[in-house]
């Protein structure tokens, strides 16, 4: 068969960095991982194109070259997947749906005009998928039930049809599952509570596949939690290390953790010494009352500040989740996170509103109580600036003034730079270059490409001609040179993402209001009716 594997666009959300990514000559932060797997799993003598309309649209001739349709989407995706689905079927084309979206949600009405739905994990439900297609099927449901696949069985993706110029950063995945119950999170509903790995080898074979594919730069590991089996990570990592070492480091890992991570001491230093530079903690909130509510108890264990420095001084750049609306948050959450940010000094701070995913233990409870909102189609689900689909224990507008009020401080140009060299100061040195003399200026600009030159010049002219800041801006690129001239990449690099933030600012004020001015007939938990915000916005530099 000819197989046409498409992904939907995404909107534009806190973690598309479309600004950023300009300025590097990058289109994509990160192809999807999800159908290069299930590329692996499809019969070899199978034709197969990839088509990620994140980059660009599907064209006629491929719309015409297919006898099948393929399509992954997250929730987030759900509105341009509902049209892609259209456009195959306006071609006679065959569809079928899987991917996150579709294994919670297989009911949504985005997904009826599909003839397939291939839900869970693909490992158990694409071999019964290709049973049914040799059997003359012309639809059907597959799905595994409570079934979890052995991944040490998962092939090698097949990352040869992406079009790996366009995007900033590899997938990979080492781990599934999550050991953790926090209420809001859908990780243990798609993937369980019982962590399950790859084994060393079968990573190492992907990594390999990447080096000889020319892939060189970031890789992120996706793993939703990946110290969730310890054990089985500390395996990995020494074989990582001999890679890495062998290879002279050519990538730099970016991965996903819970804070736990921060009373693992052999565990931070093996992860910095295999050049992992970054590591996502999901803190959610300083309010110990709210992270009780939520399940979350692994956040109230220890100090998170403490938590976020000892990470940090083992040079390993935090980035952190946040989240309002919880149902026991009092006023001025909104002005407790930015103050935790401002302390941590924690670079990328996401900050969203709380949403009850689909079958998440918060979204049942809320159903029993009454409490769910549907959404309005019009609404993006998924993205950091979806209002609350639930009636909340304080009023809407002011979570909403809050989140916007917040996300403004945080990414304000002069506490963006205040925040980001106070960091660097403080980031451990790379461990992995203790075996690879990197740290001088010149090595650090002789590895940088055309486009990444360019954006490093654009950043130099915003930050120190156009802006106010630009005098502070000019002070930290001097001490930087002189005390942390090693740490001078990632501080440029943070520079490049406050570029993305200043732009979304006003693209979460508008989609804000948007939402207030369609949700203005209901009321909320304390009987106001729903109101826009002022309208006046942060300025933008």
């Amino acid at each position: 068969m000819r197989v046409l594997l498409v992904y939907p666009r995404f909107p534009k959300t806190f973690w598309s960095f479309h600004r950023a990514l300009e300025l590097v000559g990058k289109q994509v932060l990160m192809p999807p991982l999800g159908l290069i797997t299930v590329a692996a799993l499809l019969p070899p003598d199978w034709s197969l194109k990839l088509v990620d309309t994140n980059i660009r649209a599907v064209s006629s001739a491929e719309w015409a070259w297919a006898d099948l349709v393929i399509f992954s989407a997250m929730l987030v995706q759900k509105r341009d997947l509902a049209a892609q689905i259209q456009r195959a079927k306006s071609h006679g084309l065959a569809v079928a749906v899987g991917g996150p979206f579709a294994s919670s949600s297989p009911n949504a009405s985005e997904l009826n005009a599909a003839d397939f739905l291939i839900l869970d994990e693909g490992e158990l439900t694409i071999p019964a998928f290709l049973t049914a297609l040799q059997q003359g099927a012309k639809n059907g449901h597959f799905s595994a039930g409570a079934e979890k696949p052995d991944i040490s069985t998962s092939p090698i993706p097949r990352f040869d049809l992406l079009e790996r110029s366009a995007y900033d950063i590899m997938p990979l995945q080492f781990s599934r599952g999550c050991p953790f119950q926090c209420e809001f999170c859908d990780i243990i509903v798609l993937y369980g509570r019982k962590p399950r790995t790859k084994t060393p080898d079968q990573l190492l074979k992907e990594l390999d596949t990447l080096y000889k594919l020319g892939w060189r730069g970031g890789v992120f590991l996706v793993d939703d939690n990946f110290i969730g089996n310890k054990r089985n990570v500390k395996l990995l990592l020494p074989e990582l290390l001999s890679w890495q070492q062998e290879k002279g480091f050519p990538f730099a890992f970016t991965t996903e953790a819970s804070v736990d991570l921060a009373s693992d001491e052999p565990l931070m230093q093996l992860m910095a010494a295999a050049r992992f530079d970054r590591v996502f903690l999901g803190i959610e909130t300083p309010d110990s009352n709210s992270l009780t509510e939520a399940g979350k108890l692994q956040n109230t264990r220890n100090c998170l500040e403490e938590s976020v420095d000892t990470i940090t001084g083992h040079g390993l750049q935090v980035m952190a989740g946040f989240i309002l609306g919880f149902d026991s948050e009092k006023a001025g959450a909104g002005q407790r996170i930015v103050d935790f940010v401002t302390k941590t000094g924690i670079p990328i701070a996401m900050l969203g509103i709380l949403q009850a995913l689909p079958n998440t233990a918060l979204w049942h409870r809320l159903q029993r109580e009454g409490r769910l909102i549907e959404s309005p189609d019009s609404f993006d689900e998924g993205v950091q600036t979806h209002l609350l689909n639930f009636r909340p224990s304080r009023p809407m507008p002011e979570i909403a003034a809050e989140f916007v009020g917040a996300f403004s401080q945080l990414y304000e140009p002069r506490a963006y730079l205040e925040r980001i060299y106070g960091y660097c100061q403080k980031l451990g040195l790379p461990r992995w270059q203790q075996t690879k003399k990197f740290r001088n200026l010149p090595t650090q600009l002789a590895a940088l490409n055309p486009a990444a030159i360019k954006g490093m010049l654009t950043i130099l002219w915003r930050q120190g001609v156009r802006r106010e800041s630009r005098w502070l801006f000019w002070r930290q690129l001097s001490s930087m040179l002189l005390t942390k001239p090693a740490r001078l990449k990632d501080y440029f690099w943070m520079l490049l993402l406050d570029e993305h933030f200043l732009d979304y600012q006003s693209v979460i004020t508008e989609q804000i209001n948007a939402q207030l001015r369609q949700l203005s007939e209901i009321a909320t938990g304390s009987g106001e009716v729903l109101s826009e915000l002022p309208s006046k916005t942060p300025a933008r530099c």
